[in-house]
């Protein structure tokens, strides 16, 4: 019943009827798989879009700022070459400023958007790489110094009167027109056109400085006292600004198009992972709902198997390798029960036989024979009691060995010499045979069977010298009851360090096809279950499981006598 709600606790809701129905379970691990990869790809592509965005915001604003610097860098130029702050600046663009500052801070000339002249003075002191916000919107910026070169030649008065002297004659470097639109309409000139035009103006004011400057060299050289030449130098601040709107705008919809694309990407993931989860979960819900219809009446059930050789399938193959060992073990267990019933009943009737017989004719029996009746008998189950007490310990490995050295050999004459005085009895040896009867009185033990011990050598081994006794003395007893004869007994210590015990008979034997099942429980090759020719059939099977305790292992040969051999290998003692 613990074991019932345990499985009904872990598998679900009770039906009723004893099994649990289909629960969240199945559902709860389809549920958490989804939930997993859905979260794995949701967090992949999170810090994938995230480090998207700040690249393509770095990418995206690279631009307007190297826009921004070739600005100024026009800007510089032109002022270098000569020209005006307002040709330097001229031209028109979308998006664009171009201001000159005077050393003092007054703006001196704007150019680029007509709509932003009105905010020029906002970038009086912007450091390069800044950001404004002009009209709204949001600009980088980027600033350079420039300086421009000019000459001034004046001539003295021929009066010494200060009040008569001339003003100065000034020739500055001539500056070239601002060039006209060759069309009316001013905002068509795209940026590519202002900054050609801007570049033109520069080299005509720049060579038109460097003709002045030759002419006022040249006059200097021929010796005109009469004409000074003065050098003036105009320091600039040129400050440009570029729209950020384009890349605020390409930024916005690259986000817009993850936001929406990355969620709809998650739905389909988690509905497709769902379908095929579930799928791959179907047989094994199929294999769960078989597996709990089996009970102890019908372990012969097997679970069909999906194929594919997957998985699945190597899970149904070690679900019915299961079912195969419960189904063995269940049979053995009925089987065991069954015999040790029948072996317990045969004693307990002969026993209440002969009570009521004394109870009913108490002249018909003496007391000396019901004695003796009821002692033997107790014997018997004594016997079997003892068997199958040795046979649970094994099985619950506690059967308790006391290894320390033992000699072998002085347990295989012990035993030889008590079948050749007759006096061994299966006592003890707990069912003494896989094939024969154990009783507390065996009559045919010992009595007209000769036993040759000459084969016996010394050997020694590690283990409890009571289990080992109890394995040679059924043994010895087994071969006696079997045999015609004669019975033989061997033991020697190899080189490679094992310790071989044989005993042999001279009887029928023991057929091929028996010789594996031989050391099963309650099993018996004579085809009557007569009790004083056929035992109980737990003899064999206790010495199979003392070797196995003993690390050594037990098997049927045919013996050169014509009967059966049984041959015991043990480890030796390195000692």
């Amino acid at each position: 019943m613990a074991d019932d709600a345990g499985r009904v606790g872990r598998g679900g809701r009770d039906d009723g009827g004893g099994r649990p129905t289909r629960t969240g379970r199945r559902g709860s691990l389809r549920l958490r798989i989804t939930a997993a990869a859905v979260l794995a790809v949701a967090l992949t592509l999170g810090a994938f879009a995230l480090v998207f965005a700040l690249v393509q915001q770095a990418v995206l604003a690279d631009a307007p700022r190297s826009a921004a610097s070739a600005d100024v860098d026009r800007a510089v130029a032109a002022l270098a070459g000569g020209s005006s702050p307002a040709v330097a600046v001229s031209g028109d663009a979308d998006g664009a400023l171009v201001a000159v500052f005077d050393s003092a801070g007054q703006l001196v000339a704007t150019g680029g958007d007509d709509d932003l002249a009105a905010s020029a003075r906002q970038l009086a002191g912007a450091a390069s790489g800044s950001r404004v916000s002009l009209d709204g919107d949001d600009f980088v910026v980027e600033t350079d110094g420039a300086e421009s070169v000019s000459t001034t030649t004046s001539t003295p008065s021929p009066s010494s009167s200060p009040s008569a002297s001339a003003g100065p004659s000034a020739s500055p470097s001539p500056e070239p027109e601002p060039a006209e639109s060759s069309s009316d309409d001013d905002d068509a000139l795209d940026e590519d056109d202002a900054a050609e035009a801007a570049r033109d103006a520069a080299d005509d004011a720049s060579d038109a400085a460097e003709d002045a400057s030759a002419a006022a060299a040249a006059a200097a050289a021929e010796g005109d006292d009469d004409l000074d030449v003065e050098t003036v130098t105009t320091r600039w601040d040129v400050v440009a600004a570029r729209s950020l709107d384009e890349a605020q705008a390409a930024s916005s919809a690259s986000l817009l198009t993850l936001g929406v694309a990355v969620p709809v990407a998650l739905l389909v993931l988690g509905v497709t992972t769902w379908f095929v989860v579930g799928r791959a979960l179907r047989p094994v819900e199929s294999m769960r709902r078989e597996v709990a219809e089996v009970t102890a009446a019908n372990l012969s059930h097997r679970l069909a198997d999906p194929g594919g050789g997957d998985e699945v399938s190597r899970l149904a193959s070690t679900l019915n390798g299961m079912l195969d060992r419960l189904d063995a073990s269940a049979t053995a267990q009925r089987r065991f029960v069954g015999d040790a019933s029948h072996e317990l009943k045969t004693p307990l009737a002969t026993i209440r036989q002969h009570a009521e017989v004394a109870l009913l004719h108490p002249e018909r029996i003496d007391g000396r024979a019901l004695a003796g009746t009821v002692l033997g008998e107790e014997a018997r189950l004594t016997s079997l009691v003892q068997g199958l007490l040795v046979l649970a310990r094994a099985d619950e490995g506690a059967l308790g060995v006391a290894r320390r050295p033992v000699d072998l050999d002085d347990l295989v004459l012990t035993e030889a010499a008590r079948l050749r005085s007759g006096a061994a009895t299966g006592a003890g040896g707990g069912a003494a045979s896989g094939s024969g009867p154990t009783s507390g009185s065996d009559e045919r033990v010992g009595r007209g069977v000769s036993v040759d011990a000459t084969a016996v050598g010394p050997a020694r081994v590690r283990g409890d010298e009571g289990l080992l006794g109890q394995v040679v003395r059924n043994l010895v007893v087994n071969a006696s009851r079997h045999a015609r004869s004669a019975v033989a007994v061997g033991l020697v210590e190899t080189a490679d360090g094992r310790a071989v015990l044989t005993v042999d008979d001279d009887g029928a034997g023991v057929a091929t096809d028996d010789r594996g099942r031989i050391f099963e429980r309650f099993v018996r090759l004579d085809e009557a279950r007569d009790r004083d020719a056929g035992g109980s059939g737990l003899g064999l099977a206790i010495v199979a499981e003392i070797v196995r305790v003993h690390g050594g292992e037990v098997r049927v040969e045919t013996s050169p006598l014509g009967g059966a051999r049984f041959v015991v290998d043990l480890p030796a003692d390195p000692a």
